[in-house]
């Protein structure tokens, strides 16, 4: 194929009746369940977690439940689950069904990285701050947490990237997120390879783009705890 012949292919399939919208669109619908859900994960994933350090043995064997079985479900059956099943009788849009969906699954890989980050605190920290008079919650919130939220940064962020990429299977529930967009292209040209390969870019620059950025974040912090 020659450069004049796969730019015609590609004007074709993207340019002609304006199908490289739908990959806009669909972008946007991918990063608003990404953002969404994390943001729900992220408020879930505290609450568990401090279930599951409580003294409380039903708050902890409830959080005990909820990861295991979020974890423990593929997102695909649980997407599905969600709107064929718990979500049916309320008629939500497929969007917020999505939305909710990842915002559930990704608070049950937050809990155990809260979690973990709150146990890997030494425990002298807490015993500092209790000789100081402070309280069991107040040596938490004012010394542990800090120094967890800075540990598991990293893991956080990794979260947050694979969450953007497995957004892909919203599209079991017909929702028009990128790899949607991308199908939908394919469908109506009966190109496969530009479409796909398309959406398989922009999920790379996304995915390249924020391990960057966070990476910078991470560094600086790191050198704000030395200075």
């Amino acid at each position: 194929m020659d450069q004049r012949t796969l730019l015609q292919t590609i004007y074709d399939t993207m340019i002609a009746g304006e199908r490289y919208v739908l990959i806009f669109k669909g972008l946007g619908i991918t990063l608003l369940i990404a953002i969404c859900a994390i943001l729900i994960g992220t408020i879930l994933g505290c609450i568990f977690a401090l279930m599951k350090i409580s003294d409380n043995k039903i708050a902890k064997a409830f959080a005990n439940l909820y990861t295991t079985i979020l974890r423990g479900i593929p997102l695909a059956t649980q997407l599905m689950i969600f709107y064929f099943v718990i979500f049916a009788p309320l008629r939500l849009p497929r969007l917020v069904v999505a939305i909710l969906a990842y915002g559930f699954n990704s608070g049950a890989y937050c809990t155990e990285i809260f979690r973990a980050g709150i146990q890997g605190i030494d425990r002298g920290q807490t015993e500092a701050g209790r000789s100081l008079g402070l309280s069991k919650w107040q040596t938490l919130f004012k010394i542990v947490l800090p120094q967890a939220v800075k540990a598991v940064l990293p893991t956080y962020t990794s979260e947050f990237i694979v969450l953007i990429k497995e957004t892909s299977v919203a599209s079991f529930i017909a929702v028009m997120d990128l790899t949607k967009a991308g199908d939908m292209i394919r469908n109506s040209t009966y190109n496969a390879w530009i479409p796909l390969l398309t959406c398989a870019v922009i999920y790379l620059i996304l995915t390249v783009g924020l391990t960057e950025i966070f990476g910078i974040v991470e560094k600086r912090l790191a050198r704000s705890d030395r200075s």
